[in-house]
C-alpha cells in the first residue's frame, strides 16, 4: 500500500512476464490461454526462488491476470464490453496476487442490460474456468451493489476496494458513488463493526500471534491485520496508501517502513506457501516449516535450526505489526468516535487521561524522566478503570525504547517500580504482556528479550517461550486470586497463604529465560535470576530461593511421571532435594503453572493426581523429618488399615479381605493407592479367582476424567500387548499400567487411561464398550493380537524422533528399569509389549509420558524368574527393540 494498483500495473508495461503472456495469447488456438498463463506464473516462480522482490511479483501476478481476463473479456464479450464493466474486487482489486490467490471479480451491469450480452457473460465465465483460473464472481447492478453493500459489510469491504478492469467508466464511478460513506456505513459505523470483526477473528486464534501452526492472513498481526488498517484509513480520509497517514498524523515515516517491511515479509511467506504447495495455503503448518525455511534461505545455526529462525523472525514481525494495528486502530477510535477537545484530567506531574486513555502530559516525558517508562504500566494497575494506553502514547514509547539501556536497568528506582508492578493486587499479568508487547519487557531484562519469539520445533511446546513464560505467571496469578478458586483450590490455597508471592512470580518470569543458547537451561537461568533478584534487592536467602526453584523446576514433574512415587525410596530422595515445605510449595505451584502453560492439551486430571499425589507424600516426608523417611513395611501398614476400615464399612468381611490379599504381595500395596485396594478388593471377593479365562472390571477415576480397568489372567496370558493395543484402536491414551503377579499364577493388571479426543465422553455406552473390548482380551493369543489400524495425527507424523533404550537398576526391587524415548504412534505400547513376550520379559509397571510428538516411557522388568535383567539381556532387548520400532 505504498502505491495504488493503477501505478504498479503501469510499472510493469514492458514486464518480461506480461510479454510471455502477450506472446503466446498471439497463438489463437484451443489450450493457448491456459498455456499463456502457465509459462507467465512459471516466470514468476522463478523469479521468486531467484529473490527478486516479492512486493513486485505480487502485484506483477495481478497485472499478469489483469491482461488475461481483458484478452478474454474483449474476445468473449465483445458487445457487453462497451456496456458493461469488468471490475476486479477484494484483494486482487488491491492488485495483489499470490500464486494461488482467490481472484475474485464483479460483471457491472447496467439496470437495462441488451439480451445479447447474457449469452456473452456465460461464455466469458466459462473460458474462465477452461484457462485454470480460481475465479470467484459476482454480477451486479450499481443497486444491487448498494443494497447487498448496504445489508452486508462483507460486500462493502471488497467494493471500496474494487479497481476497473474494462469497460464504461461513468458506470464504474456510479457505483463508487453509490456505496460512498455519505450514502452506507459511514465512517464510524464502519470502524466500529470491522472493529468488532477483528476482535472475533482474533478470539478464532486465541487471541495470540503466537500459535505454532500460524495462518499468515488471519492470525493477529497477520496480513488482515494491516488490510484492516488500509480499510478503515480508506474510509475514513479516502486515502489509498500509508503513506498517505503521514500527512494526517497517523503513521510516522518509519512506522510506514515497518508497516511495509512486515508486510513484505510475509508476503514471502505466504508466496513461498502457495508455490510449495500447489494451492492457496494461508496456515504454516509443520508439515511446511522445514522446506519453507529452506526455500527462503534460512540455514541451522550451534544452538538454533533454520526453521526455528524463520519462525522466530514470524513471530517478532507479526508482534510489531500486531502493536502498530492495535495503535492506529485505537488512533482511528480516538479520531472518529472520540471527542478530540475532550478535558484530559491530570494524574500526577507526567501522565493524564483523556477519553479514558493514559497519555503523557507531553512528548518529552519519557527523555526528562525515563522511569516514566516503567511507572506507566503500574499506574494502569493502580487505574483499573484507565481503558489502555493512548495511541499517541504508544507511539512515544516506541521511539524512546532506546533510553532502556544499562544506566536505566541499574536505577534502583527502576528495581522498586519493577517489583511494584510484581506486587500489585491486579493487572500484574496483563501489564506484563502489555510491556512486551510494546519491547519494553525485553529491553529491561535483556535474557528476556533474547526469547521474545522463540520456537520450539516440537509439538510438545504450544507456545513460544515468550509467550509460554507469560502464560506460566498468568497460571500464578489465577491461583493468588480468590476469584478463580474453583480452578485449582489445592494450588490456590497454597498460592494465598504464601508471604512472597513474587518469588512464583519471578521463578515463572526466568524458569525458561536461557532457552536457545545451548547448556543447560536450567542452570543457565538460575544464574540469570539470581543476579536479578539481587540487583533488586531481594535478599540473599529469597534470591536463592528464585534461583533453586528455576534450577529445578522440571524435577517434580519428571520424579512425578517417569519414577514409582509408591516407592517411599523416591520420596525421600525427593524431599532431600526439595529440604522444607516452603521450598516444595513454591516448586509445585510453579509446576502445575508451568505445565498448564506449556500446551493446553497436555493438561489432564492424571497429571494434576500425580503431582497432588506427589507433593503430599513429600509433604508428610518432610513433616516426619528427612532423618526419620517413611520406611516401606510402615507405608503398607497404613494402606492396609485404611483400606480395610472402608471394605468393613462396605460390608466385607475381615476373612474374605484375607483370603483376597493372601493373594498380593507388597509391591501391590506400594504401587496402588488406597481406594484402588479396596475397588479391587472388592471385585476379586465378589467373583470367581479360580477362572481359567480370567476377568475385567472398568470404572470411571474417582478423581477426574479419566477411566481404569484391571484385568485378572494367567500369568503367561498376553495381556499387556493385547490390552494396550485394544484401548488405542479405542482412540484412548494410556497414562498408567501395572502388571502385578500374584501367588496364584494369574496377574493383576490396571490400566488408566483418558479419551485422545477431549470432545468424547465417557458415558454409560462408552464404557460397556471399552468393558466388552477388553473382555475379548481375556481369550486372545499371542497370534491374534489386536492390530492397531488407527493413524497418527498429522502433525505427528511430520517429526522423526530417533529411538534410544536406557537401562538402570532399580534398587528397591531388584527390578531393571528400562527407559525407552522414541516416536509416539498408535500401537507404540503393544508393539513393545509383544517384543517383551518375544524375548521373555515380563512386566511390571509403565510411566507412560508423552511430551508432544515423543513417547518418553519408563518401563519396571524382570526375566519370567523374577531376576534382573543382565548386560546381555539388556543389549539384546535393546536390538529387539530397535528392530521392531525403526521400521
Amino acid at each position: 500500500m505504498s502505491v495504488t494498483a493503477a501505478e504498479w500495473a503501469r510499472s510493469f508495461a514492458d514486464d518480461e512476464a506480461l510479454a510471455i503472456l502477450r506472446k503466446a495469447l498471439e497463438v489463437d488456438m484451443p489450450g493457448s490461454c491456459r498455456a499463456a498463463l502457465e509459462k507467465a506464473s512459471e516466470n514468476i516462480r522463478e523469479r521468486f526462488l531467484a529473490g527478486e522482490s516479492v512486493v513486485d511479483l505480487v502485484h506483477l501476478r495481478a497485472a499478469v491476470i489483469d491482461e488475461l481476463l481483458v484478452h478474454l473479456w474483449r474476445k468473449h464479450a465483445n458487445y457487453c464490453a462497451g456496456v458493461a464493466g469488468l471490475v476486479a474486487v477484494g484483494g486482487y482489486g488491491r492488485g495483489e496476487l499470490h500464486p494461488s490467490s482467490d481472484i475474485d471479480i464483479m460483471l457491472l451491469l447496467p439496470e437495462a442490460l441488451p439480451e445479447s450480452c447474457e449469452p456473452e457473460l456465460t461464455v466469458f465465465v466459462t473460458a474462465l474456468w477452461d484457462v485454470g483460473l480460481e475465479i470467484g464472481h459476482s454480477v451486479r447492478t450499481v443497486d444491487q451493489c448498494y443494497e447487498e453493500a448496504r445489508q452486508d459489510l462483507t460486500v462493502a469491504t471488497t467494493l471500496i476496494e474494487a479497481r476497473l478492469l474494462d469497460g464504461p467508466e461513468p458506470l464504474y464511478r456510479e457505483m463508487l458513488a453509490a456505496i460512498a460513506p455519505d450514502k452506507l456505513w459511514p465512517p464510524a459505523e464502519f470502524f466500529a463493526e470491522k472493529r468488532k470483526e477483528q476482535i472475533a477473528r482474533h478470539h478464532r486464534y486465541g487471541d495470540t500471534a503466537y500459535n505454532l501452526e500460524p495462518n499468515v492472513k488471519g492470525s493477529p498481526g497477520g496480513l488482515r491485520d494491516i488490510q484492516m488498517i488500509g480499510w478503515v484509513a480508506k474510509r475514513h480520509f479516502g486515502v489509498e496508501t500509508f503513506d498517505e497517514l503521514v500527512g494526517h498524523n497517523f503513521l510516522t515515516p518509519g512506522q510506514v517502513r515497518r508497516l511495509h517491511d512486515g508486510q513484505a515479509f510475509l508476503w514471502r511467506v505466504r508466496f513461498a506457501l502457495h508455490i510449495l504447495t500447489g494451492r492457496r495455503e494461508d496456515r504454516i503448518l509443520f508439515d511446511h516449516q522445514i522446506n519453507l525455511a529452506e526455500m527462503l534461505g534460512y540455514e541451522d545455526a550451534t544452538y538454533t535450526l533454520a526453521v526455528e529462525q524463520l519462525m522466530q523472525r514470524y513471530y517478532r514481525t507479526v508482534m510489531d505489526l500486531n502493536r502498530i494495528n492495535e495503535m492506529l486502530l485505537q488512533l482511528f477510535e480516538e479520531a472518529i468516535l472520540m471527542d478530540p477537545a475532550a478535558k484530559p484530567e491530570p494524574l500526577n506531574d507526567r501522565f493524564q487521561v483523556k477519553n479514558g486513555f493514559l497519555q503523557t502530559v507531553d512528548e518529552q516525558v519519557f527523555v526528562r524522566d525515563p522511569s516514566a517508562l516503567l511507572e506507566l504500566f503500574l499506574l494502569l494497575q493502580q487505574h483499573p478503570d484507565i481503558r489502555g494506553v493512548s495511541a499517541y502514547t504508544v507511539g512515544l514509547i516506541k521511539r524512546n525504547l532506546k533510553l532502556i539501556d544499562e544506566e536505566f536497568r541499574q536505577n534502583p528506582r527502576n528495581h522498586r517500580l519493577f517489583l511494584a508492578i510484581l506486587r500489585a493486587p491486579e493487572g500484574v499479568t496483563h501489564e506484563l504482556r502489555r510491556m512486551n508487547l510494546y519491547g519494553v519487557l525485553g529491553l529491561y531484562i535483556p535474557a528476556f528479550g533474547r526469547i521474545v519469539g522463540r520456537m520450539q520445533y516440537d509439538l510438545f511446546h504450544a507456545y513460544t517461550v515468550d509467550e509460554h513464560t507469560l502464560f506460566v505467571v498468568s497460571n500464578l496469578r489465577r491461583f493468588a486470586l480468590s476469584r478463580f478458586d474453583h480452578e485449582f483450590p489445592h494450588c490456590s490455597h497454597i498460592m494465598q497463604h504464601l508471604e512472597k508471592p513474587e518469588i512464583a512470580y519471578l521463578s515463572g518470569l526466568f524458569h525458561d529465560i536461557a532457552k536457545g543458547r545451548g547448556g543447560d537451561h536450567s542452570e543457565l537461568g538460575a544464574v540469570d535470576a539470581e543476579a536479578f533478584c539481587l540487583e533488586h534487592g531481594l535478599s540473599k536467602y529469597d534470591a536463592r530461593t528464585v534461583a533453586w526453584l528455576v534450577r529445578n523446576h522440571l524435577i517434580l514433574s519428571t520424579t512425578a511421571q517417569k519414577k514409582d512415587i509408591g516407592d517411599p525410596e523416591v520420596v525421600n530422595e525427593f524431599a532431600s532435594i526439595v529440604g522444607d515445605p516452603i521450598h516444595l510449595d513454591y516448586l509445585y505451584i510453579l509446576t502445575v503453572a508451568d505445565v498448564r502453560g506449556t500446551n493446553p492439551k497436555l493438561w489432564n486430571s492424571w497429571k494434576a493426581t500425580l503431582f497432588r499425589d506427589l507433593y503430599e507424600l513429600t509433604h508428610r516426608a518432610l513433616r516426619r523429618g528427612l532423618e526419620n523417611p517413611i520406611d516401606r513395611e510402615q507405608l503398607i501398614i497404613e494402606k492396609k488399615s485404611q483400606s480395610r476400615e472402608t471394605l468393613r464399612a462396605a460390608g466385607i468381611s475381615d476373612p474374605r479381605i484375607d483370603e483376597v490379599w493372601r493373594l498380593l504381595n507388597d509391591t501391590y500395596f506400594l504401587r496402588h493407592r488406597s481406594d484402588e485396594i479396596v475397588w479391587h478388593t472388592e471385585w476379586l471377593a465378589d467373583s470367581d479367582t479360580d477362572s481359567a479365562v480370567g476377568l475385567v472390571d472398568v470404572r470411571r477415576q474417582k478423581k477426574g476424567d479419566g477411566v481404569e480397568a484391571v484385568l485378572y489372567t494367567p500369568r503367561t496370558h498376553p495381556t499387556f500387548a493385547h490390552a494396550t493395543a485394544v484401548l488405542d484402536e479405542l482412540g484412548m491414551t494410556i497414562v498408567d499400567a501395572r502388571v502385578m503377579p500374584i501367588e496364584n499364577g494369574h496377574s493383576l493388571d490396571t490400566f488408566i487411561f483418558m479419551e485422545l479426543d477431549k470432545q468424547n465422553e465417557i458415558d454409560d455406552a462408552r464404557l460397556n464398550k471399552i468393558r466388552r473390548s477388553l473382555t475379548r482380551v481375556l481369550t486372545a493369543s499371542e497370534e491374534n493380537i489386536t492390530k492397531v489400524t488407527r493413524a497418527a495425527p498429522r502433525q505427528v507424523r511430520v517429526f522423526k524422533t530417533a529411538t534410544d533404550v536406557e537401562f538402570s537398576e532399580s534398587l528397591a526391587d531388584g527390578l531393571t528399569v528400562m527407559e525407552l524415548v522414541t516416536g509416539d504412534r498408535p500401537g507404540l505400547l503393544s508393539k513393545v509389549g509383544q517384543t517383551f513376550l518375544a524375548e521373555e520379559i515380563d512386566i511390571t509397571a509403565a510411566k507412560i509420558m508423552t511430551i508432544g510428538e515423543r513417547a518418553e516411557d519408563v518401563f519396571y522388568i524382570c526375566r519370567r524368574d523374577g531376576s534382573p535383567l543382565d548386560k546381555e539381556g539388556q543389549e539384546k532387548l535393546r536390538q529387539s527393540l530397535m528392530a521392531t520400532l525403526e521400521t
